[in-house]
């Protein structure tokens, strides 16, 4: 296993590099926790242009309710959710997610915020479909417990700046930010949402755009692509 390697300091010009150039990012979209609880399901291996879709059906079908949402045929909410991809699958996660928010929670994410989060982080991964990155943009997005969410656009970046390695694995490239920085909701959720937008617009999976990197005199990557 690569560790994962950085200081505060380091990660902090990070952090405020991306703010400057690309300033807030307003993340999670959602107007309640349940919905960000929905989308963090959703977005699952896609983009969230097609989570938007799926989003806006459930929401034009009145939807956006747990009890509501278990009332449904199997096949009339993946056909809701269909735009998602994957969506037998994804019908499946949810139900299964949905129905733990009913039986525990009394369909309330509220009820949530009280358990101890690394008890309610482990209750989350036992539910069939869900894994650390969703659990962990639950806790953050829906429930604010600072936990910071690693998906493949932090890990694509990291990975160009060599603080992590292909085979770094989620705990650790985590622990990289939990470990360095202030338990801080509010950070958390502003540095995941940069790195996406990062991620985006100049580190991209295909042709990357190095040049105008706001983190191009950090990234040995970068420097290197431009001849530096």
């Amino acid at each position: 296993m690569q560790r994962a390697t950085a200081s505060k300091a380091f990660l902090i010009t990070v952090f405020e590099l991306l703010l400057e150039c690309f300033g807030p990012q307003n993340w999670w979209p959602g107007d309640t926790p349940f919905e960000v609880m929905v989308g963090a399901v959703l977005t699952q291996n896609t983009a969230w242009r097609n989570v938007e879709k799926a989003m806006g059906n459930l929401k034009d079908a009145g939807m956006l309710d747990p009890f509501r949402m278990l009332s449904l045929e199997p096949k009339e909410l993946a056909n809701l959710i269909r735009p998602a991809g994957f969506y037998n699958l994804k019908e499946k996660r949810l139900r299964n997610l949905v129905g733990f928010l009913v039986q525990r929670f009394d369909g309330n994410p509220e009820l949530m915020r009280s358990v101890q989060v690394c008890r309610l982080r482990d209750t989350i991964l036992s539910i069939a479909g869900i894994g650390p990155e969703t659990a962990d943009s639950i806790l953050l997005y829906a429930l604010e417990k600072p936990l910071f969410v690693v998906d493949a656009y932090t890990k694509r970046v990291l990975c160009s700046m060599k603080m992590v390695g292909d085979k770094t694995g989620y705990h650790e490239t985590q622990l990289l930010f939990m470990d360095n920085l202030p338990a801080d909701v509010a950070l958390f959720n502003e540095f995941h949402a940069l790195f996406v937008r990062l991620a985006k617009e100049n580190c991209r999976k295909r042709v990357t755009l190095c040049a105008s990197c706001p983190l191009l005199p950090l990234c040995p990557t970068g420097l290197k692509s431009v001849g530096a």
